[in-house]
């Protein structure tokens, strides 16, 4: 049995302008000064990380880890979630997306795209680089907005959506597999894969490509009413990844997993801080531990109430306390008698 490692941040939500959180180094420092032993790379943020010179350079690379080694963190993976949004669009979201891109492609669906999966693959490159064999992302999504059969989808509509999806990856999960690095996917409401059922539909179309899997978040699956215990019992050689978040589903008799419309201070689904929602983490990390996971426990900190600085505080002891140092050996080995096989027989009655 092997014992996950943690815990860890992901600082995308807490990065700005003012200090300690506009440069790597003053992240690093403030996020072990916390208690976190790991830190996980957005790649979109030029004031933390530059994505092509890492690509390029392993020198840079070396300096990224000496940077966070220095105040007692080391890289967990980095984050493409922004640009792998944009690796498939719905035109409906062209607008709503394009701040997600360079500034040379918005407006040019097309170029966007070959932005996204270049974007995707170098981050490949530069984990090779940092001496790391996962990266976080999104799928992106063509046929989310026919989410609801209403009104009928035309016959092929989704099959068609999932063949274009998995024509895109295919080349990037090729590159990632040349590279030792794979992909795990946050299964998120807006993305084409956002269940574990939509996840086997990419999966089947890239002919279970090994660099092709699932960063385990549990709160979306809290918001879309998903039994998240028992999809790690499914899915759990696919785990590459672990974001610790937490959220809620309070249905009422105005709304429920839909929320109505309503910002996040008054959706029924929301996400909270650790430790305030109604996610089952000791079942959770119980079976992550059970099924060997041995990778990262990385907070990603989302809350409509509490303030940042706070949730990130309370995360590090919370994960610290919820990771499970696994055993060396059965609990009553003190009462093993040996092992004797004509004595196993004639005990089961065998001659």
């Amino acid at each position: 049995m092997k014992t996950m490692k943690g815990p860890a941040i992901f600082l995308a939500q807490f990065a700005g302008d003012e200090a300690p959180f506009n440069s790597l180094a003053s992240m690093a420092e403030w996020a072990g000064s916390l208690g976190y032993k790991g830190i996980q790379i957005p790649t979109w943020d030029g004031r933390l990380f530059d994505l092509k010179k890492a690509a390029e350079s392993k020198d840079y690379c070396d300096e990224v880890k000496g940077t966070a080694a220095i105040h007692g963190v080391e890289v967990t993976e980095l984050s493409t979630h922004l640009q792998g949004q944009l690796v498939a669009v719905n035109p409906v979201y062209d607008t709503a997306f394009d701040g997600f891109a360079a500034e040379e492609v918005r407006g040019n669906p097309s170029a966007r795209t070959d932005w996204a999966v270049d974007q995707v693959k170098m981050a490949a490159t530069a984990s090779r680089n940092l001496g790391l064999d996962t990266q976080v992302s999104f799928t992106g999504a063509f046929s989310w907005p026919f989410l609801y059969p209403w009104p009928q989808r035309p016959a092929g509509l989704i099959e068609d959506s999932f063949d274009e999806l998995a024509r895109r990856w295919k080349p990037i999960f090729d590159h990632c597999s040349e590279h030792g690095n794979r992909i795990g996917f946050e299964l998120h409401p807006g993305e084409d894969v956002f269940d574990g059922a939509t996840f086997e539909m990419l999966l089947e179309r890239v002919d279970n490509h090994a660099a092709c899997g699932i960063n385990y978040d549990p709160s979306h699956f809290i918001l879309q009413a998903l039994d998240y215990l028992d999809f790690i019992d499914i899915y759990h050689e696919r785990i590459y990844a672990f974001h610790v978040k937490d959220a809620e589903l309070n249905p009422t008799g105005r709304q429920g997993v839909y929320s109505g419309f309503q910002n996040w201070v008054n959706r029924a689904g929301r996400f909270r801080s650790l430790g305030d929602g109604q996610v089952d983490f000791v079942g959770i990390f119980s079976k992550l531990a059970q099924y060997d996971y041995d990778s990262w426990a990385v907070l990603e900190w989302e809350c409509c109430l509490k303030h940042p600085e706070e949730g990130a505080r309370e995360g590090a002891p919370f994960i610290r306390d919820h990771i499970i140092r696994v055993t060396e050996r059965a609990f009553d080995d003190f009462a093993d008698a040996g092992s004797d096989r004509d004595a196993n027989r004639r005990m089961l009655g065998i001659s």
